[in-house]
Formats: C-alpha cells, sequence, structure tokens
C-alpha cells in the first residue's frame, strides 16, 4: 500500500453511527460486527485501525498478524480483552473511552439509593402481582441524610453533586484530591475511611478493585457503620464480602443495600437476590444509550487522532519518545513509578495538595514529561477508581485539584542523576529521592522520611520503619520478619549525624514476598517504633 492510499479501518463491533461517519470522513472503513474469529485473524493484516468493545479478543495472536495495525480502539473504560503489552512492543497505540460512562454510573448510583429508600422495585413488584399494599413499603427521606462517599474521583463527585441537590450532607474520604476540590463541592473531608462509615445514612462505593480495597465492606467495617445504614454499590463487586452484608442485613444493622455489581458476573443466583429491602440490577451502571454512544464516538475520536498524528489523549500504554531521549530516560521510568509509589504510601495526611518533580543530572538535559509522567502513574495506580495510565494520570490528578510542579536541573549532588519527588499534604512536605546504579541500571532509594540511605529497589517489596536511634532496633525487625517466613533482601539505615537532628532513624527493608500489614502494624506499634509502611511495586 502507498502512502497515498488512505488509511484502512475495521469497526469490529457496533458503535454509534456518529462514531462511523467520523472514521468515513478520513479513512476507507468496513464493517465487520459479524466476523467470526477466524476471519479477524485472515483479514486484520489489511488493517491500520481497528474498533472494538468487550466481545472481541485481541490477544497476542491477533495482534501478531495485524501487521499494519497503528491503533486499537477500545469503545469503553476496560481493555481486559486487549493484549496491552503485546500491542506496545508492536508499537500499537490502544486507546479507550474512559469518561464515556461517568455520568451514567453517578446518575444509576443516585437512581438506586432513590429506589432503596422508597422501595420502588419492592411496590411495583407488589403493585403488579395484584396486591396494594400501600402501608407495607413506607421509605424514607433523603434530604437531611448524610451520604458519605469511598472514592472522590470523577463518579464519586459527580454523586456528590447531585446529593448535595437533594439537600443531602456529603461526606467522603480520598487521600489524592485537595482539600480546594472538597471545598470547591461543598463537600466535608474525611480523614480516615472510618469516619464516613460512622456518619453515613447512605454509604455508596466508587473505589478501584486492589488488594487493599477487596473485601472492604465486612463485617469489621459494618460493623462501625450507623445502624440502619443503607449500602449502595456501582463501584466493582469483589469490594463488598457478600457473606457478611447478609449477615448485617439479617440482624437489622443493615436497613437495606442496593448492587449494581458482583463478585461473578454473570450470575442470577445470590443469596440477596430474595431480600426485601436488596435492590439488584444486572451491571448496569453504563448502560445507557448516551454513555455507549458516547464511548463510540469518543473512541473514534482517539483513532482519528492516532492515524493522523494528533494527540491520543486515552491511550494506555507508553506516549512516544524518541529513540535518542529513550535510550537516557528509558532506565529511569521504573524507578519513577517506584518513588511515586514509595512518597504516596509515606504521605500521612488525607488530602494531596500539591506534587513536586525535580529531575537533575544529565537526565535534566532530555524531555523528562515520561519520568514526570511515571512518577504520577505510580502516585496514583490504585488509589483512583479510574484505571491510572502515563497518559491519564496528569487529568486525574487535575481533577482531583492537585498541582503538579516539575523542574529540571544539570547538576545532581553526588550522584550524575536523581529524581526528587516531593507531595505537599496537609501543610506537611514528604520527599524521597532515588536515582539508578550499575550498568544494569538497578533503581535505589537514597531518601525518605527525611533520613538519607542506598538501598537497592528492585524487588517486589519494600518496607519502611522510623523508630528511635538506639541500638537493637534493626535486629527486632529482622527477627519478626524471620519469625514470619519472611526473607530480607536488602537494608539500609539512614540516621541524623550532625548535632541538633531529632532522635529517629529510618530503616529500607526490601523483600521477594509481601510483608502483611499486620506484620508491618506490629513492629510499628512495639516499643520505641514511631510508624512503619509497606509498599508493592507488583
Amino acid at each position: 500500500m502507498t502512502l497515498t492510499e488512505p488509511y484502512r479501518v475495521l469497526v469490529a463491533e457496533k458503535i454509534a453511527d456518529t462514531g462511523v461517519d467520523m472514521l468515513r470522513e478520513r479513512f476507507d472503513v468496513d464493517l465487520g460486527t459479524d466476523w467470526t474469529r477466524e476471519e479477524l485473524i485472515e483479514k486484520i493484516g489489511a488493517y491500520h485501525g481497528i474498533l472494538i468493545r468487550s466481545a472481541t479478543k485481541l490477544d497476542a495472536e491477533l495482534i501478531e498478524r495485524a501487521d499494519a495495525l497503528k491503533v486499537i480502539g477500545r469503545a469503553g473504560v476496560g481493555v481486559d480483552n486487549v493484549d496491552v503489552p503485546a500491542a506496545t512492543k508492536r508499537g500499537i497505540v490502544v486507546a479507550n473511552a474512559p469518561e464515556a460512562n461517568t455520568v451514567a454510573a453517578a446518575e444509576h448510583t443516585v437512581a438506586l439509593m432513590l429506589a432503596l429508600a422508597r422501595n420502588i422495585p419492592q411496590a411495583h413488584a407488589s403493585l403488579t402481582s395484584g396486591k396494594w399494599e400501600r402501608s407495607k413499603f413506607g421509605g424514607t427521606e433523603v434530604d437531611g441524610k448524610t451520604l458519605g462517599v469511598l472514592g472522590f474521583g470523577r463518579i464519586g463527585q459527580l454523586v456528590a453533586i447531585r446529593a448535595r441537590a437533594f439537600g443531602m450532607r456529603v461526606i467522603a474520604f480520598d487521600p489524592f484530591v485537595s482539600t480546594e476540590r472538597f471545598r470547591e463541592l461543598g463537600v466535608e473531608k474525611a480523614e480516615e475511611p472510618g469516619d464516613v462509615l460512622k456518619a453515613g445514612d447512605f454509604i455508596t462505593l466508587h473505589l478501584p478493585k486492589t488488594p487493599e480495597t477487596q473485601g472492604f465492606i465486612n463485617a469489621e467495617t459494618l460493623a462501625q457503620c450507623r445502624d440502619g445504614v443503607r449500602i449502595i454499590n456501582v463501584a466493582r463487586g469483589p469490594l463488598v464480602v457478600d457473606e457478611d452484608l447478609k449477615a448485617a442485613l439479617d440482624s437489622g444493622k443493615v436497613a437495606g443495600a442496593a448492587l449494581d455489581v458482583f463478585a461473578q458476573e454473570p450470575i442470577t443466583d445470590h443469596p440477596l437476590f430474595g431480600y426485601r429491602n436488596v435492590v439488584v440490577t444486572p451491571h448496569l451502571g453504563a448502560s445507557t444509550a448516551e454513555a455507549q454512544d458516547r464511548a463510540g464516538v469518543q473512541t473514534a475520536e482517539q483513532v482519528v487522532n492516532a492515524l493522523t498524528g494528533g494527540v491520543v489523549s486515552t491511550a494506555v500504554n507508553i506516549p512516544p519518545v524518541s529513540a535518542e531521549d529513550m535510550e537516557v530516560l528509558g532506565p529511569f521510568i521504573p524507578l519513577a513509578a517506584r518513588l511515586g509509589k514509595i512518597v504516596a504510601a509515606l504521605a500521612e495526611s488525607s488530602s494531596v495538595e500539591r506534587v513536586e518533580i525535580e529531575h537533575m543530572g544529565r537526565i535534566a538535559e532530555r524531555d523528562t514529561r515520561l519520568l514526570s509522567l511515571s512518577v504520577l502513574n505510580g502516585l496514583l495506580a490504585g488509589r483512583t477508581e479510574e484505571e491510572v495510565n502515563l497518559v491519564n494520570a496528569p487529568t486525574l490528578a487535575e481533577e482531583r485539584g492537585i498541582q503538579v510542579s516539575d523542574r529540571r536541573e544539570a547538576h545532581a549532588r553526588d550522584f550524575s542523576d536523581l529524581i526528587r519527588v516531593t507531595i505537599v499534604a496537609g501543610g506537611e512536605r514528604v520527599r524521597v529521592v532515588g536515582t539508578t546504579l550499575g550498568h544494569r541500571h538497578r533503581p535505589h532509594l537514597l531518601e525518605a522520611w527525611g533520613q538519607r540511605f542506598n538501598v537497592q529497589i528492585d524487588e517486589p517489596h519494600l518496607v519502611l520503619f522510623r523508630y528511635s536511634d538506639v541500638p537493637g532496633m534493626v535486629g527486632r525487625v529482622g527477627s519478626t520478619l524471620g519469625d514470619h517466613g519472611i526473607n530480607i533482601s536488602a537494608a539500609a539505615v539512614g540516621r541524623h549525624d550532625e548535632a541538633g537532628g531529632d532522635d529517629l532513624a529510618v530503616m529500607a527493608v526490601t523483600t521477594d514476598t509481601v510483608v502483611p500489614d499486620e506484620v508491618v502494624a506490629d513492629i510499628a506499634g512495639s516499643d520505641g517504633f514511631v510508624s512503619g509502611r509497606a509498599i508493592s511495586f507488583n
């Protein structure tokens, strides 16, 4: 195919006609909505762009046959049906439509809350079955009630705006949303999740699914809630332990629940489906005509941009970097992401206001935007309802009112290159510093919690402890970890040598297995220790 011929785009699943028309204005477009996998394997090599939804599985085998493919557009949020590493390896941009369903999900949340408060589905079923049971379905008003929001990203904020219009008090928890953003929306900022649990008459979940959030609504957290609380989940099914919610409903601790998502889907047999005070829908959060159309149009826009040299703002894989810059900066990308994760774990405040990223040394002579994106990616990953990537991280930070500054300096003291990341949170400043060393460019952490040391952090897990600078503390950590079958890969200690410094030291320990939170808490709560943090880089 010569350069004078137009690009060919395949629309493999149904999208909005507006999106198809947009593509046809610029490219040769084929509709393959009824193609079998065998047909797709045979024909995909002829296309430069492809649009899919969730049914088409673009695995490594298909991508390997896509000789001309430059962009994959996923008309929706998740990209689980795309082998993103395989696409990245072949230089194929993968773009999705992460904002297409935010309004739909927020409206469905509010609809479920109102249906739960007024027993609408139950009353409808009763009346259409031939019964007039007016006195049986008396509800409760939401005006004057408190809505607790766990996770205050795009959807959580839209829910809060709508709840405020109903006269509700809203309290929310999200450590990665600025105080100013809470203030703009008239929402109270909770310092910890327990504050939301204790205050909410209704509690709605808008959390990502991570090892930390999985099973968040359980017997322990439900016990912290008000008697008669109502739970709403339009986020992720695994956030709720079904058995514990069932027990709380049986006991009367929870007055009702509204669920749109479940741990296993599709599902038609669930222990809560027969409950009169439970409202359920089959994962309808994004199922509006507008959301589906919006997803198709937004994805078509991204495909157009990818094939015409525009900015692909929703790409989920690495944005393009010149070969010369990548040769120098490439080894620092994993370091930058790890520094972002570390500083996020060390920030004790519940409200991050500002992130300051400094690149020093020879890397400062290059285009360091990719490194800054990697820092933000590490900082926000697993802490937002939306899936974070190198392209949308700045937008997610902006939406949360987090200011980001980026500075470059040609000189780096003591090392050829340094990356310094500082979080300003609740008036406190938390800083970490790192570099790469050796011909393999191993990532090293050089500073944390105000102390300097040098520890290689290429193992999957890191634990940091702050403690009184007295003899025997390192041995106590080693013994406790050993008692739990955890092997230390590397360790380093930082302490003040100069007069006038505080008497606290910092210990950094890397391990090849995860250190459970209870083990960290046990050490951090023992005599002489001030705090501890565990960070996993997986």
